[in-house]
């Protein structure tokens, strides 16, 4: 990562709530297209979440915390404050003095933007804005929240203009938190119903709906230059396993999670 700080953007992209073993199915089942021709070997890395939570998890996500392989560590990390004693860090991890990732990035001449998803990063009150406080620049609106059957797509037409308005010669700092799978989700299943309400066949059904999309983001954030991406959950969901439903809960269901990184090649 020091060589690809500084030379390449990058783009943080978190699926939020999406379940490890809902995206690995859909991948091993030809359903996910355009995610599984980015992902190494087109299948999904399983790790463990960082926190059980949104806030909770891009709080140390946007420390350097990423989510951890699902295996016995220690395990190098790709970003890391720099702390003393820390076993996780090594001589490829790009270290910062900053008290996290993103003012670091920016101290080092990247343009830092959010494109916000759920109401942790909407800036509708002090809770809402302490995430999206820490990039240069943040956007939220009505049509990238939960309750927006188009959020992703609104999302990613946002990022094409961020990026499309940017000097070519600015590197960029790309985050984007998209909502679609959080609940509600049952209107990306075409014939579902709120009164049925959400289940694991429409979280996939959203992860879906997000593949259709994400080729467009891809090849905005690599029309520039090579792009670095990191795409992940922040954490997983219940749907009744052992009665628990929902996340902020210590459930296998909850805390593993997909993840990917990979290099955007620019075109030809």
């Amino acid at each position: 990562m020091n060589a690809v700080v500084g030379r390449d953007d990058l783009l943080l992209l978190t699926l939020d709530t999406l379940r490890y073993d809902v995206a690995a199915r859909l991948a091993a089942e030809g359903r996910l297209p355009n995610l599984a021709a980015r992902l190494p070997g087109g299948t999904w890395e399983r790790r463990h979440a960082p926190g059980s939570f949104t806030y909770a998890s891009h709080q140390a996500m946007f420390a350097g915390f990423l989510p951890t392989p699902a295996a016995p560590g220690p395990h190098p990390r790709l970003f890391a404050g720099r702390f003393a004693g820390s076993e996780t860090t090594e001589g490829r991890t790009f270290v910062f003095d900053s008290p996290d990732l993103v003012s670091a990035l920016a101290e080092h001449g990247y343009r830092t933007v959010c494109v916000g998803g759920v109401g942790f990063f909407n800036r509708q009150g002090a809770l809402g804005s302490v995430l999206p406080g820490l990039f240069q620049e943040s956007h939220w609106e009505p049509e990238f929240s939960v309750a927006s059957p188009t959020s992703f797509e609104s999302q990613v037409a946002r990022a094409e203009r961020v990026v499309a308005e940017l000097p070519v010669e600015q590197r960029l700092f790309l985050f984007l938190n998209a909502s679609a799978l959080h609940q509600p989700n049952w209107f990306h299943l075409p014939g579902a119903t709120r009164e049925a309400g959400d289940s694991l066949v429409t979280h996939a059904a959203a992860l879906e709906y997000i593949d259709r999309h994400v080729g467009r983001l891809f090849a905005a954030m690599s029309s520039r230059r090579r792009c670095f991406a990191v795409v992940c959950s922040d954490h997983g969901t219940a749907y009744g396993e052992d009665g628990y439903t929902g996340h902020r809960l210590g459930h296998e269901a909850v805390w593993t999670v997909p993840y990917s990184h990979f290099f955007l090649e620019p075109p030809a």
